[in-house]
């Protein structure tokens, strides 16, 4: 079961992206942010017209795939010339544990220069927030950011500081 990770341009995979999103986000955010703000952000977010536009303003996205199946996927762009942002980091629920999320970050980063990678992370996602940790990540900040029609993210803004050169 080791995953091969291409970037995502097509709008075949584009729609493959969107599928795995909505599957994670309706088994994984209910509970945590409610069902309703679950649809509005997936429609903001996850349409083929809104990943063609994130891909057109500088977002790149990767995706792992297991047998032919997209299970998991990563977003990011640059920020400035040695920082990046992570917009979107997310592996299927039923293969949490089995170094995909690594995988996706090395695949996404192996090869790129930075000083900084930032992501931001609803403060009451303990699971992912607890990765971060083990990943590397610490809170730079708590943030609330609003996201229009009444929601609103409330998040951790965490870094990622590359290791000092020796």
């Amino acid at each position: 079961m080791e995953p091969v990770f291409r970037q995502v341009t097509d709008d075949e995979q584009l729609t493959r992206l969107s599928e795995l999103a909505h599957r994670i986000w309706n088994m994984y955010y209910p509970d945590i942010i409610g069902q309703k703000q679950v649809d509005y952000m997936l429609g903001k977010m996850y349409s083929l017209g809104a990943l063609k536009e994130q891909i057109s303003n500088g977002h790149t996205f990767v995706a792992g795939y297991v047998d032919g199946k997209m299970v998991g996927f990563l977003s990011y762009s640059k920020t400035s010339e040695m920082e990046y942002m992570i917009h979107k980091w997310y592996v299927d629920v039923s293969i949490h544990g089995k170094g995909v999320g690594r995988k996706l970050f090395d695949a996404a980063f192996v090869k790129t220069d930075y000083d900084v990678i930032r992501l931001t992370v609803n403060r009451q996602n303990f699971k992912a927030v607890n990765f971060y940790f083990r990943f590397g990540f610490t809170i730079e900040r708590v943030a609330d950011f609003d996201i229009g029609d009444g929601f609103f993210m409330n998040d951790f803004v965490m870094i990622l500081k590359k290791p000092e050169r020796k």
